[in-house]
Parts: structure tokens; sequence; C-alpha cells
């Protein structure tokens, strides 16, 4: 199977291309088990997760340098260091508690918010790990033992949220770039009917396809959006994300007291889905190159969309947690001590310095990550004004 040339995308190596072959292979047999068609949220799940066979569910490094993107942690110990002053703020009120980080990449996230805490004075009593793909689990394992092994029998991996205790959980949940990797519907204006978008298989390749809406959360979804944006143009194609939803609201069920931690890049509601924005947000990561074709490299690409963080603010109220926070990355950054930190760096180090200050601009500037990238607390009996939010709090855009 071959797939178009994108945007001069490099051409996957042998064992690659088999790779994806093997995928492509399963999404056409469920494909036509279906009727010829699969809804696009199906398709991503399949793409990204298949057992084995899906971008996060095989063996090939997907991120750092040597993957296709790479997260903040990544880029810079300060992110991690910044998150980790606003966990010892929520477990100094709730008197302790644990940390759960769900999809936690390379586990250096992890590993660096364990150090900070350490120094802290502030260590939880388990830093719980929900991760789904046994390769990254296995990378994360690596990731803790070669970076704070004294700490890893602080760190502990789950499967499902159903290996927590069932009395609930106390502390902080962290989800850094994790709800835009969850599988979205597609819809498309074609007045005066909305359809669905399907993925079928034709000619060698997968192709786009329109069909009614899948499930009636997302018919309602849509008339919600009609009453509170105006009519969409013909044409006009975005994404709604019930799933992240759902995730949400088994979160919240679950937490007792404490803090959720949500960093991801988005909107709010009337920007994700503002007029000139009609082709939505649907983006895909091949190699540290960006385009907007979901359809070809299953298996070898990360797919992806922006967050509607309104939402989430509108579950979490569902859901009778607080949203006690809205801001920009640099803001939450800058709130929890960025700025600090680099200052406190050996400038005698004129290298490490300089190394410092580039990694400020990338994590803070609006060229880069400071802007397009959200931070959003969810609360629940934590009743003080949180750190990361003291510079600038735009819960009012939501």
């Amino acid at each position: 199977m071959t797939f178009p040339d994108v945007n001069n995308l490099p051409a996957p190596d042998t064992a690659a291309q088999a790779h994806s072959d093997r995928l492509c292979a399963l999404i056409c047999d469920e494909i036509a088990a279906s009727g010829g068609q699969i809804s696009f949220a199906r398709y991503m799940a399949l793409a990204l997760y298949a057992p084995g066979l899906g971008y996060y569910s095989a063996g090939a490094h997907k991120l750092g340098e040597a993957g296709d993107f790479v997260t903040a942690p990544e880029l810079s110990p300060l992110f991690s260091r910044c998150v980790a002053r606003q966990c010892q703020q929520v477990l100094g009120h709730l008197g302790g508690g644990d940390i759960l980080e769900v999809g936690a990449g390379s586990g250096v996230m992890a590993a660096d918010v364990l150090a900070e805490l350490e120094t802290l004075g502030c260590l939880p009593e388990h830093y719980f790990i929900l991760e789904v793909s046994a390769d990254l689990r296995q990378r994360q394992q690596q990731t803790v033992a070669v970076r704070v092994p004294h700490l890893a029998e602080r760190v502990r991996w789950i499967d499902t949220l159903d290996t927590l205790p069932a009395a609930g959980f106390q502390g902080v949940v962290l989800a850094n770039e994790l709800l835009d990797a969850i599988p979205i519907h597609i819809f498309r204006v074609a007045a005066p009917e909305l359809y669905e978008r399907y993925v079928a298989w034709d000619d060698g390749r997968f192709v786009w396809c329109d069909g009614p809406l899948s499930d009636a959360r997302l018919a309602e979804r849509i008339v919600t959006l009609v009453d509170e944006q105006g009519k969409f143009v013909p044409g006009y194609i975005s994404e709604i994300n019930l799933a992240a939803e759902d995730w949400l609201r088994s979160i919240a069920a679950l937490l007792t007291r404490g803090m959720v931690l949500l960093i991801d890049y988005g909107f709010p509601r009337h920007e994700y889905y503002h007029a000139q924005r009609s082709a939505g947000t649907l983006m895909c990561h091949y190699r540290h190159r960006a385009h907007p074709d979901p359809l070809i490299l299953p298996g070898l690409q990360d797919i992806t969309a922006h967050v509607d963080f309104t939402a989430l603010a509108e579950v979490a109220s569902e859901m009778g947690l607080a949203v006690a926070g809205f801001t920009t990355q640099a803001y939450f950054l800058l709130s929890s001590g960025l700025s600090e930190m680099a200052v406190a760096s050996d400038q005698a180090d004129v290298r490490q310095h300089l190394v410092l200050a580039q990694q400020v601009k990338k994590l803070t500037l609006p060229s880069e990550m400071g802007e397009l990238f959200k931070v959003m607390a969810l609360t629940r009996g934590v009743d003080v004004p949180l750190l990361g939010f003291t510079f600038q709090d735009q819960r009012r855009r939501l």
C-alpha cells in the first residue's frame, strides 16, 4: 500500500511501511465489517491505539528529538519544576496525598516533578502513572530508574482507574498533552444538512466520506453550538471530543479532594468554533513535521485536535468540581516561578545559561508554546487561590 506525498514528508523505511500496512489491513477489515465506512473517531482510535499496531501502542519512538514531536517536559526541566510547585501548594493544603499522571509520555515529567518535590520537602506517598501503552510504560520505567532511582519505589503503574483505591483519590491529577490525542468526531456543514465525517477504503487508500451523525450527544452538541455561535457556513468542518469529556467525568468521580491540572493546546469555545477556523483544528505530526492529513501513514504519525476548554469547564461544573484557574502556559509558568528558577542558574556557566534562556523563550513566547497551550485547574475541597494563576487568570474567557 502506498500513500501520496504530503508536504514532502520523508518516506517510511521498509520496516515502518510494513508495520503501517498491517494496521491498514486491520482498519480495512473493520471498515468492511461495518458496511464500508467507520466514523473518524473509530479510525483515530485504531490508528493511535490498536493493540501492538497503533501509534501509541507500538514500539517506535514518538517523543523527543528522535521521534515526531517534543513536549514541554522534554524541552526543559523548568516546565516540570513549575508543575511541581503547583502540586506542592495543593498537597500542602490537603495535608498530603498522591499524584496521578495520565499518559506520562517518556516519563520525564514524572521524574522531574518527583525530584523537585523532594527538594521542596513535599513528596507524595505514591506517584501513580496510568499508561495504556506497554511500550511507553517500559520507557517511563527506564526514565524513572535512571533519573530518580531512589524515588522509584513511590512510582506505581496502573492500567485503568479501577486499579486505584475504591475509597477515592486525594491529591493531584496531571494530564499534559493527553486530551488532544483522544479520538474526536468530525462534523461537516452542507446546508441545510449536518454530516459526520467517516473513513472508507477506495482504490488502495483511505478516503473521506460523509454520513449521518453517529451519536445522539453529537447531534445535541452541534445544535447547541449553532445556537451559541450562529449558523455555520456550508463547508464548515470542525471537531467535537465527547470522549475527552467522558474521561474527565471518570476522573471527577474518582477525586475526593484535590486538583486536576490539564495542560494542552486549545481554545475557549467561542474561539474554537470561530467562523474563520472553518477547516477545524485536526493536525498530524510525523518526524517533526506538521500536516493536516490523518488518512496517510496510519500507525506512524500522531493525530491530534485542539481542546475545547469551555466543554471541559462545563463537565467540571456538572461533576461538582470548581474551575479554579484558566490561563496560558506562559502565565502559568511565570506565576509558578519560572523566571526565578532561570535566574538562579549558574550564570558563570555562560553556555548553560544561554540554553536555559532559549528554553524559557520556547516555553513562553506567543510564537512558540506560550499562548497556544493553556492550563486549566479543576478542584474539589481546595479553597485557596492557586499559585499558577496569580499573574493572570483568564476564566472569564471561558
